[in-house]
């Protein structure tokens, strides 16, 4: 989804697993995983990668060449971000949309990017938001682009002129004019807004149901960016699993962590506007954040809009590495470099490394990833799941801030999201990618407290909801004191079961008959064949790479009807 203007990084480097691993002494009778190595670092013996010599590179780029793609753009039915990354998942080169310039003005904030093709640079493009200058780049690059491929099926030689000196910051509009701004301190919007959005609304909440306001130090919440100003449209809390064995009828929540949680509650908001944007009417359609790809009738967020997420506390898993864990070999053992940065799994409360004699999983404990993995992994697969991505593009956030006071750098969340990832983007399908958001530190909007006697609670809200729902993490139920309850049962509306009738819903409302088949919840998610490939390509490139395998639950689970 962030291909309609937002930013495909296609990452070129060597994990940190790897850099450390390699060289790292490990203990007697140790014996890591097999690590994959990259192609920027095969043996003599490989064929070099095609980006590291240019005879390679041109021979490598003589394909057939899509041009029913390139005929979309030049209609003005395909974006020229998502043209660029169709084009390098066709033509196997990577691309890169890199900011080079942020400057502050009166007026506003401007942004530069320059596309970055197999490391040669392209012209900058710039414009008054990221998505806008993202834009104007993969524009810029398309115009060089475009007339080689139609001509002789060949990208332009990196090795013909110097590339394009990088923009300075006296050349952009901001500045121009103005030189007394360059010693203004530019100050990041998102860094204070995002946080004071979040705590307005939870204060809101809060002064309706105070007695539910020890649960905010797990906070997680995802808010929009547009125009208009910033919106918080989804939030959770929580930090257990419940303890329940896995049940049949989808009514029960197994995962109760704040920014799965967070993460169930923006999916209901998605199916809200899908609903909106289905409506048949043309002043709800507007209201819709959805526009819809002619060329693929898939929907996607509208290009003034951005996703950021917010967490008050860092996930458990990867991203808590510790900070003397550095890039000398005798600084730590290879076991224990396995442990922190491999997978994690929660269990009762408790994170387990995948690789940990400690962790053995059983039938009667509810086993989910770790919440850094699941990040890793929507980062990847998008955060709308495969239910969603019948109907839209992945889903992406911008900005991860986190507001963990004891959080002193954001390195492990990168290495984490990030890094464990690299090089994956050219086996995804189309529109997945690795999106690398920009990690921010933030004061926390909540106050952490260890000792609330709320610990086993979870709460979920969505934009537009009435009231707060309360959860017991433990039961995967909502509690007799709930402000919102669906009924008797009180099965949570964040469960499969609630978000199937919803996918009927809006499946209906689309028109899509293919997908009311389905007979279950499990088969209408394996309908959906490019997301479930991604995930599939996601697992088996995390375990080819050292960090272990994914742990999935049974698929009892998503056996039910409705």
């Amino acid at each position: 989804m962030i291909g309609r203007g937002g930013s495909y990084r296609v990452s070129r480097g060597t994990s940190f697993a790897q850099i450390l691993k390699k060289n790292m002494i490990a203990p007697p009778g140790f014996s890591p995983l097999p690590l994959q190595p990259p192609s920027e670092f095969r043996t003599s013996s490989s064929p070099l990668h095609p980006a590291c010599n240019s005879t390679a590179k041109i021979s490598s780029k003589r394909k057939n060449i899509p041009n029913e793609l390139i005929d979309r753009y030049k209609q003005g039915k395909t974006h020229a971000v998502s043209l660029l990354y169709q084009l390098s998942q066709v033509l196997q080169f990577q691309v890169e949309l890199k900011e080079t310039v942020t400057t502050g003005g009166i007026t506003g904030f401007y942004f530069a990017f320059c596309a970055v093709i197999d490391g040669v640079e392209y012209k900058t493009g710039m414009g008054n938001n990221k998505k806008e200058a993202r834009a104007k780049a993969a524009e810029l690059a398309l115009e060089e682009l475009l007339p080689s491929l139609e001509n002789d099926g060949v990208l332009p030689d990196a090795s013909v002129g110097p590339p394009p000196l990088p923009v300075k910051e006296t050349d952009s509009p901001a500045l121009q004019g103005h030189p007394g701004r360059a010693l203004i301190e530019r100050k990041n919007p998102i860094k204070d807004q995002v946080p004071s959005a979040i705590k307005q609304m939870f204060s809101k909440l809060m002064d309706s149901y105070p007695e539910f306001s020890g649960c905010g130090g797990t906070l997680a919440a995802f808010v929009t960016q547009s125009p208009l100003g910033y919106e918080v449209v989804a939030l959770g809390t929580g930090s257990w699993n419940t303890k329940e064995s896995l049940t049949p009828n989808g009514r029960v929540l197994h995962d109760s962590h704040a920014v799965v949680t967070a993460r169930r509650s923006l999916m209901r908001y998605l199916y809200r506007h899908l609903l909106l944007f289905y409506s048949k009417n043309r002043a709800l359609e507007e209201k819709s954040i959805f526009q819809q790809d002619e060329s693929t009738k898939l929907l996607s967020l509208k290009s003034h809009i951005t996703l950021h997420l917010y967490l008050n506390q860092l996930p458990k898993g990867a991203a808590q590495i510790p900070s003397h864990l550095r890039l000398n070999p005798l600084s730590i053992a290879a076991w224990e470099v396995n442990n922190q940065i491999g997978l994690h799994v929660m269990v009762d409360g408790k994170v387990f490394s995948v690789f940990s004699s400690m962790f053995e999983p059983s039938s009667s404990h509810v086993v989910s990833m770790s919440a850094t993995d699941k990040i890793t992994q929507w980062q990847v697969l998008g955060f709308q799941g495969a239910l969603l991505s019948h109907f839209i593009e992945p889903v992406y956030v911008s900005t991860i801030l986190i507001g963990d006071e004891s959080c002193g750098d954001t390195r492990g969340m990168e290495v984490a999201v990030c890094q464990r990832v690299d090089g994956i983007t050219s086996k995804l399908p189309m529109y997945y990618c690795v999106y690398r958001p920009q990690m921010i530190l933030v004061p926390p909007v909540m106050p952490t407290d260890v000792h609330s006697t709320q610990r086993t609670l979870s709460l979920n809200w969505t934009q537009g909801d009435v009231s707060l729902e309360v959860v017991d993490s433990l039961e995967g139920k909502s509690v007799e004191e709930s402000p919102f309850k669906s009924g008797p049962a009180l099965a949570s509306r964040l469960c499969k079961a609630a978000m199937l009738s919803r996918f009927n819903l809006v499946a209906k409302e689309a028109q899509r008959e293919e997908l009311l088949t389905a007979v279950s919840y499990r088969e209408a998610k394996m309908m959906a064949k490019p997301y479930q490939e991604a995930k599939s390509v996601l697992k088996s490139y995390l375990g080819v790479r050292g960090y272990g395998q994914w742990v999935e639950k049974p698929p009892v689970s998503d056996h039910f009807t409705m």
